[in-house]
This record gives structure tokens, sequence and C-alpha cells, in this order.
């Protein structure tokens, strides 16, 4: 028997770290995302893993097979072959982890898992905003507050045309890091206050979202939430100068996931300028592009 599954990655319009906070965030699938397909063989000795397209190496090979122990939990006898194709940047703020959780699931457990693959994500990813999961199960745009159900969102078609996802580089800190950075920086924690530049600066991402919802341009909104994610410390300077070459030259770009503090800040959603602009100021820097 052989049963495949997709599950997409997503784009965060608004929302990053504003979310973990009980702020409103959007996101929407992405295209691209995890194919898995898993034959079942009784007479196999064991679940073989296979990996195609986009890797990451030995740290996500280990990441799905710990996807598979607990899907044993439910399923004992699991054996056969499991292929994995990745479209997606792994680890570069589209929600790979999550896509290949949820892809890995359906394809084993079927497509009613839903409970069992959120189980697994709070076990795997503690501390998650339930971000990820909810766009990425749906498959469909949503607007997201933590603590509530995620709400479908009707955005105006066609507002991500001519865009381009833009790679900077693998972050130099896990998402889960950062977050908790982010906490103790946005926490009073003892005589300790968070700064006044760092509050104003999630109330910006927040009211992001409420711009989207009430219909506000999507470029303009962009501009806006990128200046508060420098102003958070979470786009590096090498991604803060290729944005600036996206605005002069007339778009909008913004982060759209965790950022980092140093290294790489994963992938950049930009648009609002001819997309050949936007690819060539990418290729002047070297950093891989996708269209969307």
């Amino acid at each position: 028997m052989s049963r495949s599954s997709f599950a997409p990655g997503k784009i965060i319009l608004s929302g990053e770290y504003a979310v973990v906070f009980g702020h409103a965030g959007i996101a929407v699938p992405s295209s691209i995302g995890m194919e898995v397909i898993f034959e079942e063989d009784s007479n196999a000795d064991q679940l073989e893993i296979l990996w195609d397209g986009t890797y990451g190496g030995e740290p996500w090979l280990a990441y799905a097979e710990k996807i598979a122990g607990l899907c044993r939990k439910k399923r004992t006898k699991l054996r056969g072959r499991l292929m994995i194709h990745s479209g997606l940047p792994l680890g570069k703020g589209m929600g790979s982890s999550t896509a290949l959780l949820i892809a890995m699931t359906r394809a084993v457990l079927g497509d009613d898992a839903r409970e069992e693959a959120l189980l697994m994500e709070d076990h795997l990813n503690p501390g998650h905003s339930g971000l990820d999961f909810a766009v990425i199960w749906e498959d469909t745009p949503l607007l997201f507050r933590k603590g509530m159900n995620p709400e479908p969102i009707n955005l105006p078609p066609g507002m991500l045309r001519g865009g381009v996802l833009i790679d900077t580089g693998l972050p130099s800190e896990p998402t889960s890091e950062l977050v908790a950075w982010m906490k103790e920086k946005l926490t009073a924690a003892g005589t300790r206050r968070p700064s006044s530049e760092s509050l104003e600066a999630l109330n910006i991402i927040a009211r992001c979202s409420e711009r989207l919802i009430a219909g506000d341009d999507l470029s303009t909104v962009m501009r806006d939430h990128h200046k508060a994610q420098v102003a958070l410390g979470v786009v590096p300077e090498e991604t803060q100068e290729l944005i600036a070459a996206i605005e002069r030259a007339g778009g909008a770009a913004k982060v759209i996931g965790a950022g980092s503090r140093t290294g790489g800040a994963g992938m950049v959603l930009a648009l609002g300028a001819d997309a050949e602009k936007l690819e060539a100021i990418a290729e002047s820097r070297r950093m891989p592009f996708m269209q969307l």
C-alpha cells in the first residue's frame, strides 16, 4: 500500500513575535512544501526513511526519525519506506519542520490525525505559537491569535503576485532560542523593565495585522513591519541592506520568520516592484531566490 501527503510551507504576512504575546498574526500557505510518500511493507524489517530535494543533512534525518518514532505509538508495526521530498528552504522561516511533521503524520496515520500531529508538534517544538501548525494544516490564509481558534481570512486575490522570496541564509540561532530571548526582553523581570523601543516595535507589528484586516496596502504595511523587526533586533545588517535596496527600487520587503540576531535571516518576502528588479538585487548579493 502506498499513501502520499503534501503539506505547504507558510508565509507570515504580519505578526512575528507579536503572536507569542497574544496579538493577531496573519499567514498564508506557500505553493511549495513537503511531500511524503509512505510505502507500507509488512515484510520489511524496519521503516526506511529516504530524502529527496532540499536536504539539511543528518539533523533533518534525525528529526524525521523522531516523528516516525512518535507515529509508532499509534502504529506499532510501522514498516516499509518513507520518501520525503522537500521543495522548502529548511530552517529559514517557512515552517519546514512543521510541514514535515504534518506531511509525515498524514502519510502514516491518515488525514484525520490532526490531534496526534498537534501533540507531536507540542512535544518536538515546545513553546511554539501555533500559527505555523494552523496555517499549514488548514492550507488556507488564517488570522491567528494565541489561545483562540484560527479564523479564515479573505485577502485580496493576487496580493503576492509578482513577489519574490529571497534566501538570506540560515539564521545563527534557532527559533526557540530567539523566542526565549524575545520573551526575556519583553517581560518585566525584577527591577529590569523592557525597553520602550521594544514594546513600541511589538505594538507596531500588532497594528500591522489590524491594518491588513482593514484592507491597507500590503507593501505599505510591510515597510512599517520591517522597521519594527529591525527595532526588535532580529534583522541582521546584511539583510537590512538588502531590504533597503529593494525599497530604493520602489518595492517593500520583510523577513517572514523569526529572523536572527546574527548570520542570515532566513527568507525575505519582496514585492511591490518589477520582479526582474527584485531578482537582480538578490543576484547582486549572491542570494538565491524564487518567484511566488
